[in-house]
Order: structure tokens, then C-alpha cells, then sequence
């Protein structure tokens, strides 16, 4: 049985583990061939590597905390892919910014946060939209936050401005692009299974009492989105939409 995402070829940032990392595994599932980023090498990354079939995922290492990394990252990706037809930009941080802490962490966690969240998905998307125009269009995914919508914990202003500001720029690429077979699209997870989500037990009950589902969401559903986003099963029609996956926590 052919997968949805055959003789596809999808760059997938952040993916040596996490959303990320779920993210590649479903799509190199689905029959994509993956060339996933990862900040640095490591063992998860290379494990990732080795899950699938020899060339099925390809692996790309920049450190997008450093100016101009995502246009870099793209030229890598496609100068080895040939042509990419899709694009999903996960890779993201989470830093607190506290309103009263010294002024160099405020300061430093504003300019990271911004550099990694959102300048180089930005840079990445400016050269996707060139790739794609000269390949006869394709589609971005960007993986935003449910607190780019609702907001964030006072320490985390910066987590949520740069995943607002995320979801504004993939609405204005959607409108101003649709015409042009590129097509763009937000993913807005709430808490995920990963090393965000809450540890601490106390807060860990919080977090679940807010979800009607009961639980936070597993890496692999997000995963299992964003490649039927990728692929030609999610309709054109829909560029634009952000899809929430939250267990109903922030219902728009």
C-alpha cells in the first residue's frame, strides 16, 4: 500500500526528538523521503536515521540560533533533496522571560526566543516561497503553540508573541500565495508529551484539569497531522487554517 506522502520530499526542522522527531517518523511512514533538522548532531538524531530505510531520511545540521541559519538550512536541504514539496517548521524553544529578573536573561531570552521561533522559520519560509515558485508550488506547515492564540504564563511572553506573531505571518503568506499552488498552514498544540510539558506532579494536575480530554496530547498525534497536512489528502481549499490540538482545553 502506497503512503500518502510518496516520492514526496519534506524538510522537517527540530526533528531530533519530540514533535519533531514524530513529525519525521510519520512522514518517512507515509513514504516521504525526510531530511531532518536537528541544532546539532546527536544520538537521537542519528537513531532517527537508521529507523528507516537507507536514503529514506537525510540529516541536516544548523544552528538556527545563528544569523541567517534558516536560509542555510533551506539551501542544505535543497541542494541534497533536488526539489522539496513540502516544509514543516518545528523547531522552537521555550524560555522564560520574567518580568522581574535581571535584564540580561529578559533581554537574552527575547532575542533567542524571537531568533529560533520565529526569524528563522521566517528566513525558511522566504526560501521555500522561491523554491516552490520555481517548482510549481508546495506547501508549509508551521508548528505554532495554542498560546500564540490564548496567551501564556507571565514568564513565557516571549514563547507566546513569537507563536502569535507565527500564526499572523502563515495567514498572510496563505492569502497572498494561494494563487500560486503554495500553500500554507499552522498546527497550535497545547501541552504535548515532551520535555515542555510540566513535570513538576502539582503542575502537572493543573494542566490536565484544564483538558476535557483528560490527558496531553502524545508527539505522534501531532505527528500524524502534519504529515496529512503535507500531503495532497489535506485539501488546498483549506491553506490558511490553523488546526488545534489542545483536547479541547482552548476551543476558538
Amino acid at each position: 500500500m502506497r503512503g500518502r506522502l510518496e516520492n514526496k520530499r519534506v524538510l522537517v526542522t527540530g526533528a531530533s526528538r519530540g514533535i519533531g522527531a514524530a513529525i519525521a517518523c510519520a512522514c518517512a511512514s507515509e513514504g516521504a523521503e525526510v531530511f531532518a533538522h536537528a541544532s546539532r548532531p546527536s544520538p537521537d538524531l542519528a537513531k532517527l536515521a537508521t529507523d528507516f530505510p537507507a536514503g529514506r531520511v537525510t540529516l541536516v545540521v544548523e544552528d538556527l540560533l545563528v544569523p541567517g541559519a534558516g536560509a542555510r538550512l533551506f539551501a542544505a536541504a535543497a541542494a541534497k533533496a533536488g526539489r522539496l514539496d513540502a516544509v514543516i517548521n518545528n523547531a522552537g524553544v521555550y524560555l522564560p522571560t520574567p518580568i522581574g529578573g535581571e535584564v540580561e536573561h529578559w533581554d537574552t531570552g527575547w532575542a533567542d526566543t524571537l531568533a529560533i521561533n520565529l526569524k528563522a522559520p521566517a528566513d525558511i519560509c522566504r526560501a521555500a516561497i522561491a523554491h516552490f515558485r520555481s517548482h510549481g508550488g508546495g506547501r508549509v506547515i508551521n508548528i505554532a503553540s495554542r498560546a500564540g492564540h490564548r496567551g501564556d504564563g507571565l514568564d513565557y511572553a516571549a514563547y507566546a508573541g513569537s507563536k502569535g506573531a507565527l500564526l499572523a505571518m502563515t495567514k498572510t503568506y496563505a492569502r497572498a500565495l494561494a494563487g500560486e499552488k503554495i500553500y500554507f498552514y499552522a498546527i497550535s498544540p497545547g501541552w504535548v508529551e515532551t520535555r515542555m510539558a510540566p513535570e513538576d506532579i502539582a503542575a502537572r494536575a493543573r494542566a490536565v484539569a484544564e483538558i476535557p480530554l483528560g490527558r496531553v496530547a502524545a508527539p505522534e498525534e501531532v505527528g500524524r497531522l502534519a504529515a496529512f497536512i503535507a500531503s495532497e489528502d489535506c485539501p488546498a481549499s483549506s491553506t490558511g487554517a490553523t488546526f488545534d490540538i489542545n483536547g479541547a482545553s482552548y476551543v476558538r
